[in-house]
């Protein structure tokens, strides 16, 4: 039985992130689906647990021990192991895409002090901007084909609370018993493509921006079913 692809998109975007690569899965013959996480920042932390329950309802879809593999991009890749291991539905492969990677042991931090310095004085309210807004025109704009895309990603964006950069993800011992891979977008993700390598993952080079799944689905999308392939 061939898995189905369960694309986990950034909390801090959207699904419509990968409803492209989707369709061009669909299409080749493969069962995908787009769980929403646009509800995870909401009310108090801990956060994770609602990116967990996320998925299972959505997989609720998929037949009982249909095997899933799961597609992460951007920092959906903290939040893989947690959900790995709330799921029901057995996991034949990982796929991180352009995404941040679990620390080797638990838990991990979803920002680094520095970082977290840089979220601090954009909070209103202890409420932060939408990512889109975190950056200048100039940086957000080669992200997208088209502008009407970017209207789709840009207004459908969530406004997270600082705390959710503030929350630290566990690691459940165990997670990666199974195959895991790495595809690379930008040079921003090089040295966790590098660490994934060191990991004894599998790991491609898709060359483009952080939202490259936009720009070239198809190109995303033979990645992803050539490292199911491989699982």
């Amino acid at each position: 039985m061939q898995p189905t692809f369960v694309l986990v998109h950034s909390p801090s975007v959207g699904p419509s992130t990968w409803h492209p690569v989707a369709g061009r899965l669909t299409a080749a013959g493969h069962q995908a689906r787009v769980p929403s996480l646009l509800n995870v920042g909401d009310g108090d932390p801990p956060f994770w647990p609602r990116a967990v329950e996320a998925v299972r309802r959505d997989l609720e879809q998929v037949p009982a021990g249909g095997p899933v593999t799961l597609v992460a991009h951007s920092n959906a890749g903290l939040f893989l192991p947690a959900i790995r291991a709330g799921l029901d539905h057995p996991v034949t492969g990982s796929i991180f895409v352009d995404a941040a990677l679990p620390a080797r042991t638990g838990p991990t931090p979803v920002a680094s002090p520095e970082f977290l310095e840089f979220l601090r004085p954009m909070a209103v309210d202890g409420v932060l901007p939408r990512w889109t807004d975190w950056w200048g025109d100039e940086d957000i704009e080669p992200l997208f084909p088209d502008a009407a895309t970017r209207r789709t990603v840009v207004d459908e964006q969530p406004t997270l609370p600082q705390t959710y950069y503030e929350q630290e993800i566990p690691v459940p011992d165990g997670w990666d018993d199974h195959p895991c891979s790495y595809l690379l977008f930008g040079a921003a993700y090089d040295d966790v493509a590098a660490e994934a390598r060191e990991r004894g993952w599998r790991v491609a080079h898709l060359p483009g921006e952080h939202l490259h799944q936009l720009v070239d689905p198809a190109g995303t999308a033979r990645h992803l079913v050539e490292f199911a392939a491989g699982s």
